[in-house]
Protein backbone atom coordinates (compact mmCIF):
# COMPACT_ATOMS: atom_id res chain seq x y z
CA UNK A 1 0.00 0.00 0.00
CA UNK A 2 2.40 2.65 -1.27
CA UNK A 3 1.11 6.06 -2.20
CA UNK A 4 2.13 7.74 -5.45
CA UNK A 5 4.19 10.33 -3.57
CA UNK A 6 6.48 7.53 -2.37
CA UNK A 7 7.28 6.40 -5.91
CA UNK A 8 9.56 9.24 -7.04
CA UNK A 9 12.90 10.13 -5.51
CA UNK A 10 14.07 13.77 -5.38
CA UNK A 11 17.20 14.55 -7.44
CA UNK A 12 19.28 15.57 -4.39
CA UNK A 13 18.84 12.03 -3.04
CA UNK A 14 21.03 10.75 -5.87
CA UNK A 15 23.83 12.96 -4.49
CA UNK A 16 23.28 12.13 -0.81
CA UNK A 17 23.21 8.33 -1.05
CA UNK A 18 26.76 7.90 -2.42
CA UNK A 19 28.05 10.26 0.28
CA UNK A 20 26.24 8.30 2.97
CA UNK A 21 27.60 5.03 1.59
CA UNK A 22 31.11 6.48 1.92
CA UNK A 23 30.37 7.45 5.55
CA UNK A 24 30.43 11.20 4.92
CA UNK A 25 28.88 12.86 7.97
CA UNK A 26 27.58 15.86 6.02
CA UNK A 27 25.65 13.63 3.60
CA UNK A 28 24.24 11.65 6.54
CA UNK A 29 23.23 14.86 8.30
CA UNK A 30 21.49 16.22 5.20
CA UNK A 31 19.65 12.94 4.61
CA UNK A 32 18.60 12.86 8.28
CA UNK A 33 17.36 16.46 8.15
CA UNK A 34 15.52 15.94 4.88
CA UNK A 35 13.66 12.79 6.01
CA UNK A 36 13.35 13.37 9.75
CA UNK A 37 9.77 14.70 9.53
CA UNK A 38 8.68 11.80 7.35
CA UNK A 39 10.22 9.29 9.78
CA UNK A 40 8.82 11.06 12.84
CA UNK A 41 5.29 11.04 11.43
CA UNK A 42 5.50 7.27 11.11
CA UNK A 43 7.06 6.66 14.53
CA UNK A 44 4.73 8.98 16.43
CA UNK A 45 1.84 6.72 15.47
CA UNK A 46 3.51 3.75 17.14
CA UNK A 47 4.94 5.36 20.27
CA UNK A 48 3.51 6.55 23.58
CA UNK A 49 5.06 9.99 23.36
CA UNK A 50 7.41 12.27 21.45
CA UNK A 51 10.54 11.22 23.36
CA UNK A 52 9.94 7.55 22.61
CA UNK A 53 9.30 8.39 18.94
CA UNK A 54 12.62 10.28 18.76
CA UNK A 55 14.37 7.17 20.10
CA UNK A 56 12.70 4.97 17.49
CA UNK A 57 13.47 7.46 14.69
CA UNK A 58 17.12 7.52 15.67
CA UNK A 59 17.24 3.72 15.82
CA UNK A 60 15.61 3.66 12.39
CA UNK A 61 18.11 6.10 10.91
CA UNK A 62 20.96 4.03 12.29
CA UNK A 63 19.49 1.08 10.38
CA UNK A 64 19.07 3.25 7.27
CA UNK A 65 22.74 4.25 7.35
CA UNK A 66 24.03 0.75 8.09
CA UNK A 67 21.83 -0.97 5.49
CA UNK A 68 21.91 1.70 2.79
CA UNK A 69 23.99 -0.59 0.61
CA UNK A 70 20.89 -2.84 0.37
CA UNK A 71 18.68 -0.04 -1.00
CA UNK A 72 17.68 -0.49 -4.66
CA UNK A 73 17.98 2.97 -6.25
CA UNK A 74 15.37 2.00 -8.86
CA UNK A 75 12.75 1.90 -6.12
CA UNK A 76 11.25 4.54 -3.85
CA UNK A 77 13.56 5.63 -1.06
CA UNK A 78 10.62 6.76 1.08
CA UNK A 79 8.96 3.37 0.68
CA UNK A 80 12.18 1.60 1.70
CA UNK A 81 12.70 3.96 4.62
CA UNK A 82 9.05 3.68 5.69
CA UNK A 83 9.46 -0.08 6.04
CA UNK A 84 12.60 0.41 8.16
CA UNK A 85 10.85 2.91 10.46
CA UNK A 86 7.84 0.62 10.91
CA UNK A 87 10.13 -2.31 11.67
CA UNK A 88 12.10 -0.16 14.13
CA UNK A 89 8.85 0.75 15.88
CA UNK A 90 7.87 -2.92 16.01
CA UNK A 91 11.32 -3.83 17.37
CA UNK A 92 10.85 -1.20 20.07
CA UNK A 93 7.39 -2.57 20.83
CA UNK A 94 8.77 -6.09 21.22
CA UNK A 95 11.63 -4.90 23.42
CA UNK A 96 9.27 -2.96 25.68
CA UNK A 97 6.42 -5.48 25.60
CA UNK A 98 7.55 -7.10 28.83
CA UNK A 99 6.93 -3.78 30.62
CA UNK A 100 3.37 -3.35 29.39
CA UNK A 101 0.61 -4.27 31.78
CA UNK A 102 -2.49 -6.08 30.73
CA UNK A 103 -5.47 -3.92 29.92
CA UNK A 104 -8.63 -4.42 31.91
CA UNK A 105 -10.93 -5.57 29.15
CA UNK A 106 -14.07 -4.80 31.11
CA UNK A 107 -13.34 -1.08 31.05
CA UNK A 108 -13.80 -1.11 27.27
CA UNK A 109 -17.50 -0.80 26.64
CA UNK A 110 -18.97 -0.81 23.19
CA UNK A 111 -19.09 2.59 21.54
CA UNK A 112 -22.43 4.20 20.76
CA UNK A 113 -23.42 5.12 17.22
CA UNK A 114 -22.57 8.82 17.31
CA UNK A 115 -21.27 10.80 14.32
CA UNK A 116 -17.61 10.16 13.52
CA UNK A 117 -15.48 12.43 15.68
CA UNK A 118 -12.43 11.71 13.57
CA UNK A 119 -13.90 13.80 10.78
CA UNK A 120 -13.86 16.81 13.11
CA UNK A 121 -10.31 16.30 14.38
CA UNK A 122 -7.02 17.58 13.10
CA UNK A 123 -3.98 15.37 12.59
CA UNK A 124 -2.38 16.20 15.96
CA UNK A 125 -5.59 15.36 17.87
CA UNK A 126 -5.84 11.99 16.18
CA UNK A 127 -2.15 11.13 16.70
CA UNK A 128 -2.42 12.14 20.36
CA UNK A 129 -5.36 9.78 20.85
CA UNK A 130 -3.61 6.96 18.98
CA UNK A 131 -0.66 7.39 21.34
CA UNK A 132 -3.00 6.86 24.30
CA UNK A 133 -4.05 3.40 23.08
CA UNK A 134 -2.44 0.48 24.86
CA UNK A 135 0.78 -0.54 23.09
CA UNK A 136 -0.70 -3.74 21.66
CA UNK A 137 -3.83 -2.00 20.38
CA UNK A 138 -1.75 0.89 18.97
CA UNK A 139 0.66 -1.42 17.13
CA UNK A 140 -2.11 -3.48 15.51
CA UNK A 141 -4.20 -0.39 14.68
CA UNK A 142 -1.26 1.34 12.97
CA UNK A 143 -0.12 -1.74 11.09
CA UNK A 144 -3.61 -2.62 9.84
CA UNK A 145 -5.55 0.63 9.49
CA UNK A 146 -2.76 2.97 8.46
CA UNK A 147 0.09 0.92 7.02
CA UNK A 148 -2.03 -1.70 5.24
CA UNK A 149 -0.67 -4.93 6.72
CA UNK A 150 -2.90 -8.02 6.79
CA UNK A 151 -3.78 -9.72 10.07
CA UNK A 152 -1.57 -12.63 9.01
CA UNK A 153 1.42 -10.29 8.53
CA UNK A 154 0.69 -8.52 11.82
CA UNK A 155 0.54 -11.85 13.62
CA UNK A 156 3.95 -12.79 12.25
CA UNK A 157 5.49 -9.39 13.04
CA UNK A 158 4.17 -9.21 16.60
CA UNK A 159 4.22 -12.93 17.40
CA UNK A 160 0.47 -13.06 18.03
CA UNK A 161 -2.34 -15.07 16.48
CA UNK A 162 -4.52 -13.74 13.67
CA UNK A 163 -7.46 -13.81 16.10
CA UNK A 164 -5.56 -11.71 18.62
CA UNK A 165 -4.67 -9.24 15.87
CA UNK A 166 -8.33 -8.93 14.85
CA UNK A 167 -9.45 -8.60 18.46
CA UNK A 168 -6.83 -5.94 19.25
CA UNK A 169 -7.84 -4.00 16.13
CA UNK A 170 -11.51 -4.10 17.06
CA UNK A 171 -10.92 -3.09 20.65
CA UNK A 172 -8.39 -0.44 19.68
CA UNK A 173 -10.79 1.08 17.15
CA UNK A 174 -13.59 1.19 19.70
CA UNK A 175 -11.32 2.75 22.30
CA UNK A 176 -10.05 5.31 19.78
CA UNK A 177 -13.57 6.16 18.60
CA UNK A 178 -14.72 6.66 22.18
CA UNK A 179 -11.73 8.87 23.00
CA UNK A 180 -12.15 10.97 19.86
CA UNK A 181 -15.86 11.46 20.55
CA UNK A 182 -15.02 12.63 24.06
CA UNK A 183 -12.42 15.09 22.77
CA UNK A 184 -14.89 16.36 20.20
CA UNK A 185 -17.65 16.80 22.80
CA UNK A 186 -15.22 18.57 25.16
CA UNK A 187 -14.23 21.00 22.41
CA UNK A 188 -17.88 21.85 21.77
CA UNK A 189 -18.62 22.40 25.46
Amino acid sequence: MVSSQLNSNPPQLEELIPGCLKGKRRSQQLLYEQYYGFAMAICLRYCNNYEQAVEVVNDGFLKVFTKLNLYNTNKSFKGWMRRIMINSAIDHYRKEQKHFGLIDIERHHSASQEPSAIQKMNYDDVIQQIQLLSPSYRAVFNLYAIDGYSHQEIGELLNISVGTSKSNLSRGRKQLQKALRKVYRDELA
